[in-house]
């Protein structure tokens, strides 16, 4: 990376830092009286839209994620424009979900009308999506209201990539208020989902210029199926899961693949492979490997952590009619 766009970055990390609100107005009752049975509701909403597509689960999580990374946890991730979110990298041809996300918000709008949240919804379907894949449950916070503006600079700036270095990623966990658990409990939500080619194509013919794969890849069938998947010039949008064990199952077999150098994505293996590693993250990654109990508790404690980044309450924002657009 250049000079100046450290020092951008660097700039950002900062100014995210002095941001960041450590405790939030946001409580597990909020809609206990305007909106009792928003939780059934979405839990259905969920159910039908994993059952017709099995891969919606890690969408819907990675929706939450993308949208509490960048503003705050407030739906700017949902906004549509040339000038949101949804056109920056790391969410370009790879976010998705947001169909079911309209499908949610019109059940609950049928419901209680301009009372819930496009960002609540958002933190609801994440854990039933969870819950839904064989996961553990946690109680989700609620009463976030929705920004009015998207930020697609800090969507570039702020979401970590699959080619970045544990030293950078945990810098961008660290300007939300985030730590090392956090990064690596986070990470193994892995569990499920895909991954396109344009993501780890890199690692598979000539990595880093070697003429050779990444030597951190160290299955050879698994080498061998992604590169008759992913040839050179090949098709960049051919996806694979990321968890080859367990493909659509929520549990802590994407760590042992990382022991055993399995990670598809160049920035997972690294969690366990890199120098970084070795004095950060790796030990995390081996007790996740062999204690799945400690895991999903991690896991949970960071998503309770991560959706309550800069939440907007009170008056701030508002509560949008349609979650794409801000209310006119």
């Amino acid at each position: 990376m250049k000079t100046s766009n450290n020092i951008s970055f660097a700039w950002f990390i900062t100014i995210s830092t002095l941001c960041f609100l450590a405790n939030s107005q946001l409580t597990t009752n909020f809609y206990s009286k305007s909106c009792p049975n928003l939780l059934t509701i979405v839990r259905q909403q969920v159910k039908i839209a994993i059952k017709a597509e099995t891969r919606m689960a890690a969408s819907l999580i990675r929706l939450h994620f993308h949208d509490c990374f960048v503003n705050g946890c407030d739906a700017s991730v949902l906004l549509d424009g040339a000038d949101g979110e949804k056109p920056a990298l790391p969410n370009i041809n790879s976010a998705r979900g947001f169909e079911v996300v309209d499908s949610i918000k019109s059940a609950v709008e049928s419901s209680c009308s301009g009372v819930v949240s496009c960002a609540d919804i958002l933190a609801i379907a994440a854990r039933d999506s969870v819950l839904l894949s064989g996961g553990t449950s946690w109680p989700v916070l609620l009463g976030r209201r929705d920004g009015l503006v998207a930020n697609q600079t800090g969507a570039n700036l702020m979401l970590p990539a699959p080619f970045e270095s544990v030293g950078n990623i945990t810098l961008k966990f660290e300007a939300v208020g985030l730590n090392l658990t956090d990064v690596v409990s986070l990470s193994g939500a892995h569990t499920i989902g895909q991954a396109r080619c344009a993501t780890f194509g890199n690692r598979l013919f000539n990595f880093s210029g070697t003429n050779a794969p990444d030597s951190t890849l160290l299955d050879p069938n698994m080498l061998s199926g992604l590169q008759n998947l992913c040839p050179v010039n090949g098709d960049g949008n051919q996806t694979t899961p990321l968890d080859w064990n367990s493909t659509d199952l929520f549990d802590n077999h994407y760590f042992q693949n990382l022991v055993n150098g399995r990670g598809v994505l160049e920035s997972d293996q690294a969690l366990y492979s890199s120098d970084q590693a070795v004095s950060t993250t790796r030990s995390i990654v081996e007790l996740y490997s062999k204690n799945p109990k400690t895991f999903f508790t991690d896991f949970a404690n960071s998503m309770v952590k991560m959706g309550n980044i800069q939440p907007l309450t009170g008056s701030a924002g508002e509560i949008r009619k349609n979650c794409r657009v801000v209310n006119s």
